[in-house]
Formats: C-alpha cells, structure tokens, sequence
C-alpha cells in the first residue's frame, strides 16, 4: 500500500529527540526568569531610556521615592509563605493518593489476572485468533506497571508547575516596576517552563515505556498497546484528585476572603488584612497551576493511548510498521518544536509596549500555532505514513489514505481554535455578552444571577457543533483512529496552551503580592491589566480541556467497545437504556458533590475570617497582623476531605456497572456521561468567567458605561462579586473537573474491558 518516507530507526531518533529540546528549551527560560532576583539589593540606576518592552530603566519607585528595598523583602516573604502553604498542601495531598495508588494498581492486577485465572499460559490474541498473544498475567502485571508510571508522571507534572509558578510570581510583580512589558515576558516565559516540560516529559516518558514493555512484548503489539493504556488511566485518575482537591482549596479561600473583605468590610481582593488572602494565593497554585497541568497531562495521555490501542489492531500493528505505529507520538514531537517557534514570537520577534497590546499578544500564540501546527502536521503525514493503509472498524478493515488522516488531525486542532476564541467571546468583558451581565447588575445579584447563566447555556452552542463537525469528519474518514488523533490534534499545541495558561495564575498571584506589599498603584494598574488577560485566556484553555474530553473519551469509548466485543450499542435495549440515563445523571451528581463541598469549605473559611475580623484589635485598621495560617489549614483540611466522594464516585461507577451490570450497561453508562458532562462542563466553566469578568469590568472602569456602574463597593459592583463568588466554584472546581469525569470513566473502562467481558453482568447473569 506504499512505503514510508521515514525510516523506522529515524523515528526512534527523531521523537526522543523533540522531547530532549523541549525540556532544554524550558530550561532556558527557567534560566532567564531567575535572573529576576527577589532580593534588595541596589539595581543600578541610569539615564539612559530603553524603551523596549515598554519599561525605563529606572524603577517606578525611584520615581515616587519609595525604593527603599523593604518592597522587595516584603515580596520575598509573602512568596515563600505562598510556596511553604502550596508545597505543603501538594505534599499532603499526594501521600493521601499515593496509598489510592498503589491500592488502584493492585485492584488492576487482580482483576486483570483474573482474565484467565493468573495462568502465564499464551492466549490467542483478541483480534487475531490465528495468532497467540502474551499471557492474561503479562497483561495485568505491565497495566499495573503503565498505571503506576502515568500516575507518578501526573503528580510530577502538576507539582513542577506549582514550584514554578511560585517561583514566578513575585518576580513578575517586580519586574511591573520596570514595565508592562518586562512583567508580560516574566510571566509568559515561566508559563512556557511548565508547557514545555509538561509536554516534553510526557512524550518522552511515553516512548520509552513503548519501548521497554516491547522488549518483553515482542511481535505482541496488540498486547503491548493494550497494557500501556494504564498510563493514560494513571495521568487520568491524579488529575482527577489535583482538580477536585485543589479546586475545592482555592475556591474555599476566595470565596471566604470575597464575602468577607470585599462585601461586608469593603477592602481590597487582596488586602494583606484579610486573613483568607494567602490561602487564596496559595490556592491558585494549587488548583489553577498543579490541577491544570495534571488534567492536561492526563488528555494527552489518554488521546495517544486510545490512538496506539486502534493502531496496533489496525494494518500498522499487524504489519509492524513501526513509524506509521508511532504517528500520534510524532505528531506531539512535531507540537513540541512549532510550539517553541510560536513562544519566541511572544517573548523576541515582538514587543508588549502597553496594556491594550497583552490580550492580542496571547490570542496571536493560539493562532500563531493553529497555523505553523497544520504545516507541522502535513509534513508528518507525508513523511511517517504509507500512502494508503487500513484502521480497523469496529470488525472490519478500512482503507484509509494518509492525507484523510490528515484532514483528521487538523480538523480537531482547528475545532479547538474555534472553541477558544467562542470561550473567549462569552468570558471576555471585550465584547456584549459579558457587559450585558454587568449591566444587569444594575437591578442587583438576582438578575445578574439570571443574566449569568443565560450566557453560560448559550455558550454551549458553537462549541458543541464544531466538537459534532470534527467527530463527523474525522470518523467518516478513518473511523475511531481518526477521532482519536483528531483529539491529539486539539491537543498537539499543548506546551502553548499550557504557557498561556499558566500565565493566568502567576499574574493573579503577582497581583495579590503587590497588593500585600504595598506597592504604588501603578503597578497594582500593570499587574491587573495582566491579571485580566489572564483571566480570559484561561477561559479559552478551559474550553480546550473539555473539547478535546469530548474527542478522548469517544475514541475510548469505541476502543472498549471493540475490545469488550460489542459489534453494537442499541439504545433500545433495556440494558443499554438504564446505562445511558444513568450515566447522563453521573455529571450533575458529580456537580453537587464539588459545588457542595467548597459551600461547606468556604462557610468555615467566613466564620474564621469574620472571627478574626470581629477578636483581633487593630486588624481592621492595619496595626495587626492577621492569623493567615488557621486559614491556610481549613482550606486544606476541607479539601483533602472533601475530595475523596467525588473521586469515589468517578472511580467506581465504571467496575460496579461492568461487574455487576456488564458491557452493555457500561456502554450506555459511558455514552450517557460523555453526552451530558460536555454540556454541563462547557456552561459551568463560561458562567462563572463571565461573572468574573463582569465584575472585573466594574472594577477597572474603563470605559463610559463601566463607571456609571462602579466604583467598587457601590451596589451594582456588590451584586457582581456575589455573582462571582457564586460562579467560582463552577469555573474552578465542578466545570474543569467534568471534563476528567468522561475522559477516566471511558479509560477506566478500557483497561477492565477484558474482565468485564469475561466475568461482567454478575446481576443479569443470576437472574
């Protein structure tokens, strides 16, 4: 069917090779963001004026006369005592998960080895009877070793994200004194340290896991990508832990440090006399950055091993045509190096020289490498697959050509752009939906409230439609492979969504430090203007996240399906009908745990704010310090106990349907919670940015209609932060973790398939 251009051994060079570059990459600008120093020592003064990137060489503070050094002790402080509080929360969190862990992987083994009753005995293979395959124990035994592997990486990637952002976010504050530019480059570039190393570690981690289990595995391929389906379990299940944990933290102290100062003592968002601002701070590293960075890592994870499982039953596998095989990892490699170009279009080709220019500069990142990315990935279906070849459908063979594939692919990274910039249009207070939300403030929260979730339910139309045109194309022309890889094509610019998205937080974070140390307000005006571009694109990655959930969890869903031996899903059978309205409750379910759990969490975070603000003498007027730590703890208490009946509910629902109810019931049950979660996730996540930006339009006041609405403390803003407070928990905690809901229930399911088939429907079977 025709030869590929690129030679197997290439290929093996090629894709650790794009790895080794993006983590040296990162590294450089780890390098350069350190040279910020947050120590008071003198920074030489001059005349000369350098204009680039918007600064002067002299400090706002020489200006104003307060350069005196105690600003930047003070910001040191307030870093170390964000990093102590994230860093112990991260540490406590995964000692509780490491134990879920290693119980997880054991249950893996059990149930796996059980196939066959532990026999080491060869089998023949599932797809190809006339050939024998690796041992029912072998499988067990490497799925538990591939769970383990992705759960690890998945901790490692969300807890270098957070040492990172703590790393970042005080230099950003002090770079602001220089300019809007100077703190614009330290943020990006620290946002792109945890892109790239996220996306390079991943790919890298992945390959050569491939590459040990086929030592053992052989000609085995089906085997071999059949177990290595573990690791995207494994990213999968502690995202789901980093998300629900960590979203409950911050939105425990935001939400108890909004009611409180802002509503009722009328002070600042970041005010150092609030005592729930350092766990807020704290818990935008901890739920924004580690949860973020675990979720997108689990997506990746989870696309490339519902690609290689489909593959490897697919003329590649049967023929052992090792590049074709490893197209989803090259495209990643190829992801990896034009994503690196489109970042030194950010941070060298052009320059941020004021405010208005910071929104366009990140927007230009996704188009910048949408674009290149289409290039990139025109070149790897030339050079790395044949011209025509078969992807197996669902019993049958279909001939596919490699520029089908192609079309594959880039449908579902342009989808994904389409999806951001309607995220954007709905959360940003750039355009009417979100300042019809603050105008509706007007009449008090109940409209806003109103107002809010109209927009949220709206905003679900496009991205749902262009999510059903890339299912539609993709699947017409190569089947569920071609779904599968037109998820990692959403996913291919991952290391810029994820720069883009870590830059949210840390400017969040920088302007609460230079809030609490003081600063002038025309830095706190540099850091805010940072901060509201950051809170747009977060949104825009938010919407990223659950497009591509959408994509996985379909190409999951038909890699279980084939693999539990399901030839078809009928909706009208009883058993796949109770399964299906199960499973479209599973979302709301889900929902009320979380959204409950941070009402539970923030009530004692107001009483212990309240309390401090009504015992502590001179709190209020600035000449007591504020008893941060007793804050610190109830958002981490709250949150390690409340995460676990979430986390219960998604990791059990699947082993309980395929044991008790079978393949079948499983099957609706994952077509249910897949159909239902992407709407919810979708209006959730654009609700809450919306009224987060309403309020922060009536905050800014930059335009006529924003100040007829202000200034802060007036009514109309009382009612926008109600509105927010209200949409926290639905953009930070319930939204974000809905998306991991459909992606670890369908991987989950994948990996038990083989159990499920043989010993699954215990209840149909008795009765």
């Amino acid at each position: 069917m025709g030869a590929v251009i690129l030679s197997d051994l290439l290929t093996e060079i090629l894709i650790p090779v794009a790895a080794v570059i993006g983590i040296a990459f990162a590294l450089v600008q780890w390098v350069i963001v350190s040279r910020v120093k947050v120590s008071p020592e003198i920074q030489p003064s001059t005349t000369t004026n350098n204009k680039k990137n918007g600064y002067t060489d002299y400090l706002i503070e020489e200006e104003e006369g307060l350069n005196d050094h105690n600003v930047v002790v003070k910001c040191a402080e307030i870093q170390n005592a964000i990093s102590e509080g994230a860093t112990s929360f991260l540490f406590t969190e995964y000692q509780y998960v490491s134990i879920f862990m290693v119980a997880f992987a054991i249950l893996i083994f059990l149930f796996l080895g059980s196939v066959e009753s532990f026999s080491t005995k060869i089998q023949p293979c599932t797809y190809s009877k006339d050939k024998m395959c690796k041992s029912a124990l072998a499988n067990a035994i490497f799925s538990s070793v591939s769970f383990l592997l992705g759960a690890i990486t998945s901790l490692f990637s969300g807890f270098l994200g957070m040492k990172i952002a703590t790393f970042a976010n005080a230099r950003t504050t002090l770079e602001a004194r220089k300019g809007v530019g100077k703190a614009f480059i330290t943020a990006f570039r620290s946002g792109a340290v945890m892109g790239f190393l996220l996306a390079a570690n991943g790919l890298l981690v992945l390959f050569i896991a491939i590459n040990l289990f086929k030592l053992y595995y052989g000609d085995d391929w089906e085997g071999l990508f059949e177990a290595i389906t573990g690791y995207g379990l494994g990213g999968s299940s502690m995202a789901l832990f980093g998300r629900v944990g960590g979203g409950i933290y911050t939105k425990a102290a935001d939400v108890g440090a909004d009611l409180v100062g802002k509503v009722e003592r009328n002070i600042p968002e970041d005010d150092p006399r609030n005592p729930a601002v350092i766990a807020d701070n704290v818990g935008d590293n901890v739920g924004d950055i580690a949860g973020m960075g675990s979720d997108l890592f689990g997506s990746y994870a989870e696309a490339s091993c519902a690609a290689l499982v489909v593959a490897s039953i697919s003329s590649f596998g049967i023929n052992h045509e090792l590049t074709a095989m490893f197209y989803p990892l090259l495209i990643s490699s190829m992801g990896i190096i034009v994503c690196l170009i489109t970042t030194l279009f950010a941070t060298d080709f052009f320059e941020i020289t004021a405010v208005k220019e910071i929104e366009p500069s990140l927007k230009k990142q996704l188009i910048i490498s949408t674009a290149l990315m289409t290039v990139g990935i025109a070149i790897v279906s030339w050079v790395g697959l044949p011209s025509s070849f078969t992807i197996y459908n669902f019993g049958a063979q279909k001939v596919v050509k490699n520029w089908e594939l192609f079309f594959c692919v880039a449908i579902g990274l342009w989808a994904g752009l389409v999806i951001g910039f309607v995220t954007e249009y709905y959360t940003s207070n750039a355009y009417s939906p979100v300042q019809d939300v603050a105008d509706s403030c007007r009449t008090g929260a109940a409209t806003n409230v109103i107002f809010g979730l109209a927009l949220g339910y709206k905003s679900v139309i496009i991205p749902i439609f262009a999510i059903a045109v890339s299912i539609f194309v993709s699947f017409s022309l190569a089947a569920m492979y071609g779904i599968a890889v037109a998820a990692l094509g959403m996913l291919s610019t991952i290391a810029t969504g994820l720069a883009i998205d870590a830059y949210g937080p840390i400017s969040d974070n920088a302007g609460g430090i230079a809030e609490m140390a003081g600063m002038s307000h025309r830095i706190r005006e540099r850091t805010d203007a940072l901060d509201a571009a950051g809170n747009t694109t977060a949104a825009i990655g938010k919407g990223f996240a659950i497009g591509s959930a959408a994509l996985v969890s379909l190409a999951l869903f038909g890699a279980f399906v084939s693999r539990a031996e399901i030839s078809t899903v009928d909706v009208l059978t009883p058993k796949v009908f109770i399964g299906l309205i199960v499973g479209a409750m599973l979302p709301y379910w889900f929902s009320a745990m979380t959204m409950k759990s941070v009402g539970s969490a923030a009530l004692k975070m107001v009483e212990e704010v309240r309390r401090q603000f009504n015992t502590i003498p001179g709190l209020m007027e600035g000449t007591a310090k504020p008893d941060y730590a007793t804050c610190v703890k109830i958002s981490t208490d709250a949150s390690l106990k409340e995460m676990i009946p979430p986390g219960a509910l998604v990791m059990l629902t699947p082993l309980i349907a395929g044991t008790f109810f079978g393949v079948e019931t499983l099957s609706g049950v994952l077509a249910g919670s897949l159909v239902s979660g992407v709407q919810i996730a979708i209006s959730a996540s654009n609700t809450g940015g919306a009224w987060d930006n309403a309020k922060k339009y009536i905050e800014a006041g930059a335009s006529e209609h924003a100040r007829t609405l202000g200034p802060k403390g007036s009514d109309p803003h009382k009612a926008a932060v109600i509105g927010d407070t209200i949409g926290d928990p639905l953009k930070d905690t319930s939204g974000p973790s809905l998306n991991i809901l459909i992606k670890l229930m369908a991987v989950e399911s994948l990996v038990f398939a083989p159990f499920f088939a043989r010993h699954g429907g215990l209840l149909f079977k008795i009765f």
